[in-house]
């Protein structure tokens, strides 16, 4: 199956089903004496891991990163990194009567359609359960990015159509929203509840800042840094659209209003989200996610099966009511992976 790889010179490749042994992924192009060991991974997997939320699935996977290549005695040696995880709470007989269905709003249809085949059991390499892997090579990219000073920060601005209205990024690690305002975290919990009782799920919205990422990444023409960043999380599946700084808000500023005065000191706004001409400009990188609502509901839908045949369906199982707050990581994994990536291209055309 193409298209299981992403990135030029830090490359990764996932591997794996939701239901099958393990999943994973290899990483080639990491610098050597990069200090990497499995619990610098444990600490980004822990993030995502299912079953710590009002929100979440009920499956409880350990998700314990083994790091089989590419470090020796806490450092990469430049070799290619592989990290597999073990998938130990899958439990396939929900998703049985559905092997011939096809579910409302996932890849089921389409990827029959391609293929002539699909795994039913929890929606195969569609799933969900892939970003653990997506996660475990964020890890790295953001132990090469720490070398460098360059944080990133995901969280939460709107789930169910609660927005976050104060940006206190010390609350951000107090609630299980992991979003900047305490006022709409309590809203946010009583939105999940409320929607879980009815078999229904919800999306949201995702900020990620980027502090400490210096001018000059980025490729024109077609490998610009926005480009990148807008494949890079448009890749995870819940993730429907993507705004870097103003965003869709740009169209209704006037161009005096859009751009971003410089003085000495930097730049008086940010409506570009630290972006100019595909290229970082040192300022913060401000990206925004539009993430769906889970497509898994026990409500009763509308849908076919293999011979088009018109039935229903309710979705039983362990699902989750919102991708967030456990996508926040994974979106702030592939914006490692991209800045990783971006970082050593720039370390090849300029050493100063």
């Amino acid at each position: 199956m193409p298209g299981n790889s992403f990135g030029t010179f830090f490359k990764i490749t996932t591997w794996g089903e939701s239901h099958g042994r393990g999943i994973g992924v290899v990483i080639d192009g990491c610098p050597s004496k990069i200090p990497l060991d499995e619990e610098i991974i444990q600490s980004m997997l822990d993030k995502r891991r299912p079953g710590k939320f009002a929100a979440s699935t009920k499956r409880k996977e350990p998700d314990r990163a083994i790091i089989m290549s590419g470090a020796f005695e806490g450092m990469t040696t430049g070799t290619p990194v592989m990290i597999m995880i073990e998938n130990k709470d899958a439990d396939s007989k929900a998703y049985e009567p559905l092997a011939d269905l096809f579910r409302p709003g996932h890849g089921d249809i389409t990827y029959m359609a391609k293929y002539g085949i699909r795994d039913w059991r929890g929606g195969g390499r569609a799933s969900a359960r892939e970003t653990a892997a997506r996660v475990a090579a964020g890890a790295v990219a953001a132990a090469i990015l720490k070398k460098e000073n360059i944080k990133i920060y995901a969280y939460t601005v709107e789930l169910g159509g609660v927005k976050a209205k104060a940006r206190d990024f010390d609350e951000v690690g107090r609630n299980i929203f992991f979003c900047p305002d305490a006022d709409a975290a309590k809203k946010m919990e009583k939105r999940v509840l409320d929607v879980k009782k009815r078999g229904d799920s919800i999306g949201g919205i995702v900020e990620i800042v980027v502090k400490g990422a210096g001018p000059g990444l980025g490729e024109p023409v077609f490998d610009k840094l926005d480009a990148d960043l807008a494949k890079g999380l448009m890749s995870i599946g819940a993730v429907k659209g993507i705004e870097i700084g103003a965003g869709f808000d740009a169209a209704k500023k006037l161009g005096s209003e859009n751009n971003d005065p410089i003085t000495p000191d930097g730049f008086l706004t940010n409506n570009a989200g630290g972006i100019l001409a595909g290229i970082s400009n040192g300022d913060e990188i401000v990206v925004r996610v539009a993430v769906k609502p889970i497509p898994s509901i026990s409500i009763e839908q509308q849908t076919i099966d293999g011979s088009k045949a018109q039935r229903t369906l309710s979705i039983k199982g362990r699902h989750d009511i919102a991708a967030i707050p456990r996508i926040n990581v994974v979106c702030e994994s592939m914006v490692a992976i991209v800045l990783a990536d971006h970082l050593l291209r720039q370390n090849a055309v300029s050493l100063t």
